[in-house]
């Protein structure tokens, strides 16, 4: 292990290095989507990312004799660390050759940065928080990720094993078929008494209101998920930074709002998965492949649920019913009959219980990693 050197990223040159590294990891696997590289400069980026207002964040590179064999990042975010009440930090942009002293070196590094911040254990991997990409494939490495949900090689696990880690929690992602879901007697019989009972309305997104509509995004993402496992609070600056990105991408009759009497109660944010057009584009956006997002959009054979919430005074009533049959008969009238809800929590029993309603197949399994100092 003493030929390893672990370097600290210091400039745009040392940045560059830490994003291309998964080209090396990943070349030659056909499942793989590369990622934009002008969006993780952009993530990673301290002075630009609203995240690092409340956070702190170092990012490693580990060498071997000259050549690059892992990356990790070190991350301290303050609102986590309010919010549960904990002394966990992070790990997170995890990538690594099969070799678990390189790997052992890179874990070591981010639990002493976070020792020295006070910290007494790490989750992950966080890139760089669960409002992010968040836990890592441990089961369904045989397809690619849909939209803004990992990949990475199975002998991930066994480094993480190996060097001690424990499981923390299991995330799920259940694969929904347009013919399954519509055949469900139950999702359509309870939706409906749920829509009549309560008088659910369903509006969608309005994109010549975005801002106000964004206003009912912030009103109900931080009641909605609050109570979960993980949940990180995302302050205004963080929402209004994430929908600026989604807005060229959404599709407004998959952005959901509902309403109660005209209280907002429930809101569902659904994307095309644009990984099917980004696997082609080799990280790069720009000049030409910008255009593609338009002209070739109709190539896109799924959508993800990625965000499902009801605020809780209104949770247990069946509302979420209403938008699951909403969503997936508004996506086959766009050509879209495919779908990943995703992720949902092992332990969130109304959401796999519904995932299930649907006729849905639990078909990839994400891990949160914990490891105690």
């Amino acid at each position: 292990m003493s030929d390893i050197k672990i370097k600290t990223v210091q400039n745009q040159s040392d940045t560059m290095k830490f994003i291309k590294y998964e080209w090396e990891i990943y070349k030659g696997d056909p499942y793989w989507v590369p990622p934009l590289i002008m969006e993780k400069k952009k993530l990673l980026n301290k002075k630009k990312n609203p995240f690092f207002k409340q956070a702190e964040a170092e990012y490693f590179l580990a060498e071997r004799n000259g050549e690059l064999v892992g990356r990790i990042a070190a991350i301290k975010n303050e609102i986590h660390l309010e919010h549960h009440n904990d002394d966990n930090g992070f790990f997170g942009f995890f990538e690594c050759i099969n070799d678990q002293d390189v790997a052992d070196k890179l874990f070591d590094t981010v639990k002493n940065w976070l020792l020295a911040k006070g910290l007494k254990g790490m989750l992950g991997p966080a890139n760089p928080s669960s409002n992010d990409e968040w836990a890592m494939l441990y089961d369904g490495f045989d397809d690619s990720p849909r939209l803004l949900m990992t990949y990475n090689p199975k002998y991930y696990i066994k480094l993480c094993e190996t060097y001690g880690m424990k499981k923390a929690k299991d995330l799920y992602a259940y694969k929904l078929e347009n013919h399954k879901v519509m055949a469900s007697e139950k999702l359509k019989r309870v939706q409906q008494i749920a829509k009549d009972r309560y008088k659910l309305n369903i509006t969608q997104l309005d994109l010549k209101n975005f801002k106000k509509d964004l206003e009912k995004v912030k009103y109900v993402y931080n009641k909605a998920w609050a109570p979960n496992w993980g949940f990180i609070p995302m302050t205004d600056e963080q929402i209004d930074a994430m929908a600026k990105d989604l807005k060229p991408l959404a599709e407004p009759s998959l952005v959901l709002f509902g309403e109660i009497d005209n209280k907002l109660v429930g809101f569902a944010l659904v994307m095309l998965d644009y990984n099917e057009l980004f696997k082609e584009m080799n990280g790069k956006l720009l000049p030409f492949n910008f255009i593609k997002l338009f002209t070739e959009k109709k190539k896109i054979k799924w959508a993800r649920i990625i965000t499902l919430g009801i605020i809780p005074e209104y949770q247990k009533k069946g509302l979420d019913s209403v938008f699951y049959w909403e969503i997936v008969n508004r996506a086959h009238n766009i050509g879209i009959d495919l779908g990943e809800a995703s992720w949902i929590l092992e332990d969130n029993d109304m959401m796999n219980r519904g995932a299930n309603v649907m006729g849905g197949e639990r078909y990839k399994t994400y891990r949160v990693w914990e490891f105690k100092f």
